[in-house]
Order: structure tokens, then C-alpha cells, then sequence
């Protein structure tokens, strides 16, 4: 009896100095948490200086991903014996002109993929890369400072496709307003004189509008990890069925040198893009702007990434 008393009392003793031992291992973990995030805090408060600094800031980064795949007598699918591909690239870069009375911000993203696929048992299908996503954005902000975070501002953003239809539809924006930056990253545009010019070979879908255009855009780099958010709104005096907007969104994860893991996704609507496709894709030619449903529009790519 004695022996089992001292070996539960030994026990005991051993679950007390591990719950000890990891109770102060906890607290040196959060002492040292915010260690970490007291010298980030000093890291972004230089960085924001050095952001702050006159000059041209230049960057860029993107992604690469895709797949190949082959299949012979796979006589569960549909087309038991194919070969089939997928390549994506996005690509993100800047390029902004800092000045102590004025600044030029400029922007690029585009969005690009193909897909194959090869039905070795039709000698008559079409075997070569097709584009799927296709997104080509231009944008360049002029503002003349009037105070650290406000700024007159004229902006250009041009928005089309690079691999079908170029410019078929081509939206092109030119407008004048203000705009905000309240931290170093973030930019907001806004533009209440606003002509949003559209091209198209169907100018009974697609028509040009004056309205207010709003912008933001969120760029920056944390060590490894480099990231961009960019909305665009056109909000049309003329009529809601020619407004439109557009969110895109890249990231990227640098695991060795400039390699690393990237993700882009983007969202958007616009209405006048929804009924040219009822009408000149699918044929409908009864189809209008109160009959079609307005979906949502989306991507995303994952793959490798790339940065410089």
C-alpha cells in the first residue's frame, strides 16, 4: 500500500511539473509573439517611409500554372481515350512615380488560359489550345496633391480581352475627381465626371455612357508574400444596364528565390456583356436587358508564381 501511495504521489509530482513546464513555455511563446509583432510593426513603419520616399517604385509578379492528362480505354468517361492540357498565366505589375506635389500610378493585370483536349476517336475534332479566361487591364492615375492623402486626379483604365475579340467589347474609362490615399498601399478613385467609351461591333448591345467611375486598388509585399486587390465600378447616369464592375485579385507566396506558389481570382458583372452572349452567342435573338440573367462572372487560376 505504501509503495502504490509514493507511486501515485510520484505521478503526481511528474503531471504537476509537466503542466508547469508547459504552462511557462506558453507564456515565453506569447512573449515572444509580440516580440515578433512589435518588430513588424517597426519593419512596416519603415517600409511605409521608404513607400513614401520620391521616385519610381516598380514591381511585378504573377503566376504559371497548368496540367497535362492522357487516357486510353478509361471507358468510364465519355471519351475514353483523349489527351488533354491546361495552361494559365496572370500577370500583376505596377509602376508609380512618387513626388512631393504630385503622383503617376500605373497598373497592369492580365488573366490568360487555354484548354485542350484531343479525342483521339474523332479524327475531325478541333485538338489545338483554346483560350478560356481572358483578361487585359491598363490603368494610369495622374493626381495633383492637395494635401498628404488627397489629391485632384484624372484617370485612364482600359479594360478588353487580348485572345478573343480584342476590343469587341473594349471598355475604355476617362474621368477627373479626387482621390484618397489614407495609408501607403491603398488608393481610392473618385471620379463623379466619368465618360465610360465602349467598343463594339454591336452598338445596339453595347453603348458608351457618361457616369462616376470608383476604383480602389491594394498593393503590397510582406516578406515572402505579395499580393493585389484591385475593384473597378462604373455606375452609369443613363441607364443601370450599362453600369458594370469588376474585382480581381492576386497573390503570390515566394517558397525558394522567386519561385513560389500563386493564386489569382476575380469577380464580375456587367449586363451588356451578359445579353451580346444571349443574342449573338446562343442565338437569342429575342432576348433584352430586363429578360436576360445578369450572372455572376468568375475566375480563378492556381499554379506556380513567379516574382521580380
Amino acid at each position: 500500500m505504501k509503495k502504490a501511495v509514493l507511486a501515485l504521489l510520484a505521478f503526481g509530482g511528474m503531471l504537476c511539473a509537466h503542466a508547469q513546464t508547459e504552462d511557462e513555455l506558453k507564456t515565453q511563446l506569447a512573449e515572444k509573439k509580440d516580440s515578433i509583432a512589435a518588430i513588424q510593426g517597426r519593419v512596416d513603419a519603415i517600409q511605409a517611409q521608404i513607400d513614401a520616399l520620391p521616385g519610381w517604385k516598380i514591381g511585378a509578379f504573377g503566376t504559371i500554372g497548368g496540367t497535362i492528362s492522357q487516357f486510353n480505354n478509361w471507358f468510364a468517361q465519355g471519351t475514353p481515350n483523349n489527351n488533354a492540357g491546361n495552361i494559365g498565366i496572370t500577370g500583376n505589375a505596377f509602376a508609380n512615380l512618387q513626388q512631393e506635389k504630385f503622383f503617376w500610378r500605373n497598373a497592369l493585370t492580365t488573366n490568360l488560359t487555354w484548354v485542350k483536349i484531343d479525342d483521339k476517336d474523332d479524327p475531325n475534332d478541333d485538338d489545338s489550345f483554346q483560350p478560356t479566361t481572358d483578361v487585359f487591364n491598363l490603368s494610369s492615375l495622374y493626381g495633383r496633391k492637395l494635401s498628404e492623402k488627397w489629391a485632384v486626379s484624372g484617370l485612364m483604365e482600359y479594360r478588353t480581352t487580348l485572345l478573343n475579340n480584342f476590343n469587341d467589347p473594349g471598355y475604355l474609362d476617362l474621368g477627373v475627381g479626387v482621390t484618397w490615399t489614407p495609408i501607403t498601399n491603398l488608393v481610392v478613385v473618385m471620379h463623379p465626371l466619368n465618360y465610360n467609351f465602349v467598343f463594339a461591333e454591336d452598338d445596339t448591345i453595347f453603348n458608351s455612357s457618361a457616369g462616376a467611375k470608383i476604383l480602389a486598388d491594394y498593393t503590397r509585399q510582406i516578406g515572402a508574400i505579395s499580393f493585389k486587390s484591385n475593384v473597378s465600378i462604373f455606375a452609369s447616369y443613363e441607364d443601370s444596364d450599362l453600369s458594370n464592375w469588376t474585382w480581381t485579385n492576386g497573390f503570390a507566396y515566394t517558397l525558394w528565390k522567386a519561385i513560389g506558389v500563386g493564386f489569382d481570382f476575380g469577380l464580375r458583372s456587367n449586363k451588356q456583356e451578359a445579353l451580346n452572349y444571349e443574342v449573338n452567342t446562343l442565338g437569342n435573338t429575342t432576348a433584352t436587358f430586363d429578360t436576360i440573367d445578369n450572372e455572376l462572372q468568375t475566375f480563378w487560376t492556381l499554379g506556380l508564381s513567379y516574382a521580380f
